[in-house]
């Protein structure tokens, strides 16, 4: 964890230039010992491992049980990374096609298995549909302590904080 710490602490200093980091992220090897670190699942939602934060980013460890789903939100025009680890998850990418009435429009919809990268994402929703559970790399540069939640039923958006299980692998 410490290389990617350095590496990315590199790219801060070029504004986070979005092709060489998908290429480094892409063959990033976290090591299994590394990741299993990090590993802790909860049952009532997923659950958010604060590996390190800093002013210009902030790496997650993100477990997903069966069924646990981070609703379709925005990541306040920064960028960010998410790869999958183990199991698998479902992505779905969307663009913001009108603020009032709010609409917006699923862009795409993947299935995101081990080595899937998706990223920088901008507005987008990850779930678990699968019977497996998942693990989940995530790479915020400028992290933020809110995020948008868009709610197409009710036609809203909800501002919400953002808050972590474990920082530094110690249980908040």
């Amino acid at each position: 964890m410490n290389s990617l710490i350095g590496d990315l602490k590199s790219y801060a200093r070029q504004d986070f230039p979005v092709a060489e980091i998908t290429s480094y992220l892409t063959a990033y090897d976290l090591s299994e010992d590394t990741l299993n670190e990090y590993i802790g699942f909860k049952s009532d939602k997923y659950a958010r491992h604060l590996v390190h934060k800093d002013e210009d980013f902030e790496i997650l460890i993100v477990c997903w049980t069966p069924g646990q789903t981070a609703p379709i939100h925005g990541h306040e025009g920064e960028k960010c990374w998410m790869r999958v680890e183990k199991g698998s998850l479902q992505v779905c990418n969307y663009e913001l096609e009108s603020m009032n009435p709010l609409a917006l429009k699923m862009v795409d919809q993947i299935k995101g298995e081990a080595g899937f990268l998706d990223g920088p994402a901008e507005i987008h929703s990850v779930e678990n549909i699968y019977e497996k559970p998942a693990v989940s790399l995530h790479i915020y540069a400028k992290p933020f302590a809110e995020c948008d939640i868009y709610c197409l039923d009710s036609g809203t958006i909800k501002r919400v904080s953002l808050v972590y299980d474990t920082m530094y692998k110690e249980p908040c």
